[in-house]
């Protein structure tokens, strides 16, 4: 049975002592340990939040982004073995603000994410359509190429490490979210095409995220899809009430 996973994506928020607050107000009203929560603060929280989380059941913590290379003369970035210095275990990779902001392509990911598995990082490696990509119906054959570039070079044991995040990007922040018709429809697309690539067994036990403006008021619908196996939260991760209500919607 597939690991049920809600992942909170703080982006460029909080300072350290409101992302330590914020923590500890999660795990003031957690109490299911059934859901894994991820926590996935900015770089400078990363080390603070793993301390904290280190001894607490059903927690983790993930970085937002990591460097491709090994490390060298990148300033400002962050390698992936810097990251697993602080005691967090996975990596997002692939966000569509990291491709549409920065110019990620799927080669540049794929090398991500073979860095985040080299150092025993666990990738959460994101995918999704634009609207125009959708409006043209072409939004299959794009998330088919960010597979087969970013992930299908994998071998099998790596690729069976990664945990896949769909956002259609249209729905990122907009406060529109995918219909569970459109939602289970991509999840379900992107699990076969794992399965013609890696087969059956692989196939069914990727988990497979939405995000996408995932809030309290809609997660209980899209989790309720049978290849929907949690969410990618951003907004909504940074209070913890709403961050709870969402774990709480399975």
């Amino acid at each position: 049975m597939r690991k049920k996973i809600v992942a909170g994506n703080w982006k460029m928020n909080k300072t350290i002592a409101e992302g330590l607050q914020l923590v500890d107000e999660i795990l003031a009203g957690s109490n299911d340990d059934s859901v894994l929560k991820i926590i996935a603060p900015p770089f400078i929280h990363l080390a603070a939040v793993a301390d904290k989380l280190k001894s607490k059941e059903g927690f983790e913590v993930a970085a937002q982004n990591c460097h491709q290379a090994a490390g060298g003369a990148f300033t400002g970035e962050v390698s992936a073995e810097m990251i697993a210095s602080t005691g967090t275990n996975y990596v997002i990779i692939g966000h569509s603000e990291r491709r549409t902001y920065f110019g990620e392509t799927n080669q540049l990911l794929a090398q991500k994410v073979a860095m985040a598995l080299a150092n025993n990082l666990i990738p959460i490696f994101c995918l999704g359509e634009s609207m125009e990509d959708r409006n043209a119906n072409v939004h299959l054959e794009t998330v088919k190429q960010q597979l087969k570039e970013g992930l299908f070079s994998l071998l099998p044991a790596d690729f069976s490490k990664v945990i896949i995040a769909y956002e259609p990007v249209w729905a990122i922040g907009t406060g529109v979210t995918a219909t569970t018709h459109q939602a289970q429809g991509m999840h379900n697309f992107i699990r076969s095409e794992i399965n013609k690539k890696y087969g059956k067994d692989i196939s069914e036990n990727t988990i497979i995220l939405y995000g996408g403006s995932c809030n309290a008021e809609n997660a209980k619908e899209l989790f309720a899809c049978l290849d929907v196996d949690g969410g990618l939260v951003g907004g909504a991760s940074l209070k913890a009430n709403e961050f709870l209500a969402i774990v709480n919607s399975f």
